[in-house]
């Protein structure tokens, strides 16, 4: 039986994400993305077409790497400007019923305790459907911002984080039993303050004394995602991601992702199949192929590669301002994103790719698969990703708002669930159950159900 194929929407809280410069195109309303109204009929889109979630990108700090300032990344407005992706969550929350809101939140910037504060609040705003996506930041701009000299090295970064999730456990899990909230009114006790624990942690990073201010969320923890790709990234997501977001642009990449990352949940005690991994995925679909084809062509006389470029080096920490654009791109290890394990290969395709190939490549899409074509053209490729990568669902971006969308939920999602590859109805429950199945709750053997008190 062909496996069900999971779906989260791709975006950020800004007008441009992963298509640069489309912004400009006729039928594009991303520009109205700090108006709530916005985001509530994205969200009521989404949930027409059974999405398992939105999968909110965030960045601290703006693309000034290439050309040395922001120049075009402002012009371009290439993920800026931008907003903070957690406080559209309740407003979208209120609008949907089942829609899962994975948010990207930077932990080198913000304590622990804070930090954990706000994600159990959106818990309980959204009835447990919100996620977590853990970054440690790649822009020195970021650093700066919040008022470093640069950023921290790539690997310490993941120390710290390591360090940084231990504590958010600890915090979610090990601080209020399942029953401390009594609500007695004959008593007049709230809280049952023997069933409250004190959480101490001095480490090498951190150090907390606390008791956890806010009673358990639904999921306590949040569905945990995660997109490392280096190998100190996928070692992190091994131990601790249920999702992984990969982005790959062909299927041999993919699969050799899938892989590694199923590998490293092995090595950590946990099973293979414990973490669901997206692909990023960019669909243009149409009644028919030419109509697909012929509106990804109309779609790429609007980009902008000057966009492309300055979101290339910001991800790779390289200067391309003045490369020759029949330069073979070729990237070495920086402090910003990292791919290891790659057989020379980009992230924007083969190892031969010039830098203007590269650029093109990443005006639609990012650079990841870009699918165009009838319904069932586009449910062949996504069938085909699937059986060849292991791959258990896509992130698919957007190109033109709400276009992009509504006919991808009205072409299609029906073609998908004729196939009986996608679902028909939401399951019960917080976003967590939905994806695993398996309750609201971590499960052992996932590192963070350690921290609970014993029962």
């Amino acid at each position: 039986m062909a496996r069900e194929i999971r779906l989260n929407a791709f975006d950020m809280n800004c007008a441009v994400h992963q298509s640069t410069g489309l912004w400009r195109h006729p039928r594009d309303t991303s520009t109205a993305y700090n108006t709530l109204g916005y985001w509530q009929a994205l969200a009521r889109e989404l949930e027409r077409g059974l999405f398992d979630g939105l999968f909110l990108a965030d960045v601290v700090g703006v693309y000034d790497v290439y050309g040395g300032s922001a120049e075009a990344a402002l012009r371009s407005g290439a993920q800026v400007p931008i907003n903070d992706p957690m406080l559209i969550v309740p407003a979208m929350a209120a609008e949907t019923r089942h829609l899962g809101f994975g948010v990207t939140a930077n932990l080198s910037f913000e304590p622990p305790y804070t930090f954990a504060r706000r994600m159990t609040t959106l818990d309980h705003l959204t009835e447990g459907r919100v996620g977590w996506n853990i970054v440690t930041g790649y822009l020195d701009s970021g650093a700066r911002a919040t008022g470093k000299v640069k950023q921290t090295a790539h690997d310490t970064r993941y120390e710290i984080a390591a360090e940084y999730l231990e504590l958010v456990y600890k915090l979610w899990e090990g601080c209020w039993e399942d029953d401390a909230v009594t609500l007695d009114r004959e008593t007049g006790t709230y809280v049952d303050p023997d069933k409250v624990h004190r959480i101490q942690h001095k480490g090498e990073y951190f150090q907390l004394d606390t008791i956890f201010p806010s009673e358990p969320s639904p999921q306590r923890t949040p569905v945990l995602y995660q997109a490392g790709s280096s190998t100190r990234g996928v070692a992190f997501a091994g131990a601790n991601a249920e999702c992984v977001f990969i982005a790959a642009p062909t299927k041999l990449q993919a699969s050799k992702n899938v892989i590694r990352i199923r590998d490293a949940a092995v090595a950590a005690g946990r099973r293979a199949e414990d973490i669901l991994i997206f692909a990023i995925m960019t669909v243009v679909t149409g009644t028919t192929d030419a109509e697909a084809t012929e509106k990804l062509d109309e779609y790429r006389r609007f980009t902008s590669i000057e966009g492309a470029l300055a979101l290339i080096s910001g991800w790779s920490g390289m200067d391309f301002a003045n490369a020759e654009p029949e330069a073979i791109l070729k990237l070495v290890p920086t402090n910003a994103i990292r791919h290891d394990h790659n057989d020379g290969h980009t992230p924007y395709g083969d190892h031969n790719l010039t830098i203007a190939e590269a650029a093109k490549r990443v005006t639609i899409g990012a650079g990841g698969p870009v699918v165009t074509g009838s319904p069932a053209t586009v449910a062949d490729a996504m069938q085909e990703w699937i059986e060849d990568t292991g791959v258990d669902g896509f992130n698919l971006t957007y190109t033109v708002m709400p276009e992009s969308v509504t006919e991808f939920v009205d072409l299609v999602v029906p073609e998908l669930q004729r196939r009986g590859i996608y679902k028909t109805s939401y399951a019960p429950g917080t976003l967590r159950h939905k994806l695993f199945g398996s309750g609201p709750r971590l499960e052992t053997p996932h590192k963070g159900a350690a921290y609970r008190p014993p029962s």
